[in-house]
């Protein structure tokens, strides 16, 4: 399975190749892609310069085009695809309709993938990116079990990418406001999930508050750790009962189950985390390397040791491994 490893900068992105990526993905500095943080991202040159090294070292380079053009300024968008298919990305990733029609029209060789932001998780939504666009991969949402992956590997033609490691989405990707309407910006428009211009902390007595906006997120003792901010991540109460009534805060983690994965027809792993730093990246991407190059020479024992790194230090599969439907 191809391994597509994120890169926030410049310097990740060479860390990713490096680590053993076989395709590294970014975005470029501004809305039209799902990451749009301060000090993240690459200006045209950049891209170019990194498109350049990653060739050179056999690595291939994606370009997330995923967020939704807001009217009145679709030329960014349609700027932003003209521009990667010129500097020579392998793959121009998108979610809109109307920029997937755009590419297929004005670049009708360039290959396309339809983002994880399009939520499309059937085989009708995906033959139908695959029909009118020529889409040749689909990332798919994390709400699917394996048997559901491999029965979608059965009917459709085209490959599949999901999700291998990093932030657990607990929404539909694409369809989620709750950081829209805890900030007014949302990552399906704007780029941004829970933007650090919204967070503050505030001290409570013996307690920290972390806040989104107007909204506290989450009240931490003295002997916790203070995480950030991200809405769908906090603690609320209900029913007189406080707790994490979205998701607890955890990370996907499918290094147990890559054999699985690999049987179920999945084309590619996507590992997230295109905000993190060099010094993530090249441990994580290196722990996966070294797992599927296990896997590639018959031998089992694929987990990996990365739970230091997850997300309040615990890992799961997700819906991999979901019995209920």
């Amino acid at each position: 399975m191809e391994l597509v490893c994120p890169a926030g900068t410049p310097a990740s992105l060479r860390a990713a190749v490096e680590a053993g990526a076989d395709v590294v993905y970014c975005g470029f500095r501004d809305a039209t892609n799902a990451r749009n943080f301060p000090g993240l991202n690459f200006s045209r040159p950049e891209l170019a310069e990194a498109v350049t090294f990653a060739h050179r070292h056999g690595v291939h380079v994606y370009l997330a085009c995923n967020t939704y053009p807001q009217a009145g300024s679709e030329d960014i968008w349609h700027k932003a695809v003209d521009d990667a298919v010129a500097i020579g990305v392998d793959a121009v990733i998108l979610a809109d309709i109307g920029l997937l029609r755009y590419a297929r029209d004005k670049h009708p060789d360039a290959r396309l993938h339809l983002s994880v932001q399009a939520s499309a998780s059937n085989e009708e939504a995906i033959r139908f990116y695959h029909r009118e666009f020529g889409v040749r991969r689909v990332v798919l949402p994390r709400v699917l079990s394996l048997e559901e992956i491999r029965m979608l590997n059965r009917r459709i033609s085209v490959e599949t990418e999901v999700f291998a490691f990093g932030g657990m989405c607990v929404m539909a990707e694409g369809r989620c406001s709750l950081s829209s309407y805890a900030t007014g910006e949302s990552p399906n428009m704007n780029g941004v999930c829970s933007p650090a211009a919204h967070v503050h902390y505030e001290e409570r007595g013996d307690s920290t508050v972390s806040r989104l906006g107007n909204f506290a997120i989450n009240v931490y003792g003295n002997d916790e750790k203070v995480g950030y901010p991200t809405l769908c991540k906090g603690r609320f109460r209900a029913m007189d009962k406080a707790g994490y009534l979205f998701e607890e805060p955890t990370s996907l983690d499918v290094t147990a189950i890559l054999p699985e994965l690999a049987d179920a027809g999945v084309t590619a792993l996507k590992i997230e985390g295109r905000q993190r730093g060099k010094a993530y990246i090249t441990q994580v991407v290196g722990a996966f390397r070294a797992s599927l190059d296990r896997i590639a020479n018959g031998q089992t024992g694929t987990r990996s040791n990365l739970a230091a790194l997850s997300e309040g230090q615990a890992d799961t599969t997700g819906a991999y491994r979901r019995s209920w439907q």
